[in-house]
């Protein structure tokens, strides 16, 4: 409660939350665009195949698909939930389950409510609307909009397939809802990890909104090499002056992880682990089988890691050892099986 309060007048009390509330993403791919429509609400819209004008894809259901989805909701096996979790949620971020016991035409006033939103097939409004908002700007995944709950993933998977369009989608992430403590980053932070307003104090995991434990260990580390530099370059002397906070390569998991940190929409930003949807696409487009594609994502990542660890002051896996001028007990980080190399072979 002490270190919430002081990140408090640190960053604001408009900058701190204290839940998580996090909506399934779907691959973009994998979604029928026959049976989904684009559209804003009280927008233009049109075939989700055209350039029509509309921030969303809108997957309308019948009265009948609407009955069906509530009520695998109304039955579905949530996660178990730790003691500290059950505080009451705030109401703007109830879980989706929740809504659902509330009665059950909620849904269809909250998340799931389709004024507006005219399928241009029929000209009629459709019983209920499930609205997908595009993540990025390459358009391949999509967010399902006010999605977030605390069922179990192999449950989401089975009752998000009900939605229509849907039915053979792959989810890059789940929704979850949890007790956490995290600032608005992209308000806050910038790519090296400092907050802003006093860029002599570092974030990281948790408290900047990454989610894991391997991003909790590769955001520490960053945070701490930055803060060496930072000191060096205060109290050092001959090279260890003017040492530029280097951020690793966009290219990079770690790269991509602080990107989505620092760049996000601060009005939308949610907590994340890295995913490949993180990264940057390849040259020459999305072409080839997915996991041909990751596999020439992990293959750039390393050929752009090797290069940043020699501008920051340390060595490549492999190289011999020598003791570093720019970071004191860098030598640490080239022992076999090294934390380091872990992190490496993950990026």
């Amino acid at each position: 409660e002490a270190l919430a309060e002081d990140l408090a007048r640190l960053a604001g009390p408009n900058h701190l939350y204290f839940y998580d509330a996090i909506s399934p993403i779907v691959d973009a791919s994998t979604i029928d665009m026959s049976k989904v429509f684009r559209g804003s609400r009280y927008g233009k819209s049109g075939p989700a195949t055209t350039d029509a004008d509309g921030d969303y894809l809108n997957c309308p259901m019948t009265r009948e698909e609407y009955d069906r989805f509530l009520d695998a909701i109304l039955a579905a096996e949530e996660v178990e939930r730790h003691a500290f979790e059950d505080a009451a949620y705030f109401e703007a971020c109830l879980p989706l389950e929740e809504l659902a016991r509330r009665g059950r035409e909620t849904l269809r006033f909250g998340p799931m409510k389709p004024v507006g939103l005219a399928d241009p097939r029929s000209g009629r409004r459709a019983c209920a609307v499930v609205q997908l908002r595009q993540e990025n700007l390459r358009a391949d995944s999509y967010n399902v909009v006010g999605f977030q709950n605390h069922l179990k993933f192999s449950e989401q998977k089975r009752i998000l397939r009900m939605i229509p369009g849907l039915e053979q989608a792959e989810f890059l992430r789940f929704g979850q809802i949890h007790r956490n403590t995290y600032v608005n980053a992209p308000a806050l932070l910038a790519e090296t990890l400092q907050l802003r307003p006093r860029p002599n104090i570092f974030l990281a995991g948790q408290l900047c909104g990454t989610e894991g434990y391997v991003e909790a260990f590769a955001t520490g580390w960053m945070a701490g090499v930055h803060a060496a530099r930072l000191a060096l370059n205060r109290t050092g002397s001959g090279l260890a002056r003017g040492l530029p906070l280097i951020p690793p390569p966009r290219e990079t998991a770690m790269g991509s992880l602080v990107h989505y940190i620092s760049h996000s929409d601060p009005a939308h930003y949610q907590p994340a682990n890295i995913a490949f949807d993180l990264l940057p696409p390849l040259d020459g487009g999305p072409g080839g089988d997915r996991k041909r594609r990751h596999h020439r994502q992990c293959e750039r990542a390393l050929a752009a890691f090797a290069p940043w660890l020699e501008q920051i002051g340390l060595e490549p896996v492999g190289t011999p050892r020598r003791d570093s001028q720019l970071v004191p007990g860098s030598a640490a980080v080239h022992r076999e099986g090294s934390p380091r190399e872990d992190m490496t072979k993950r990026t």
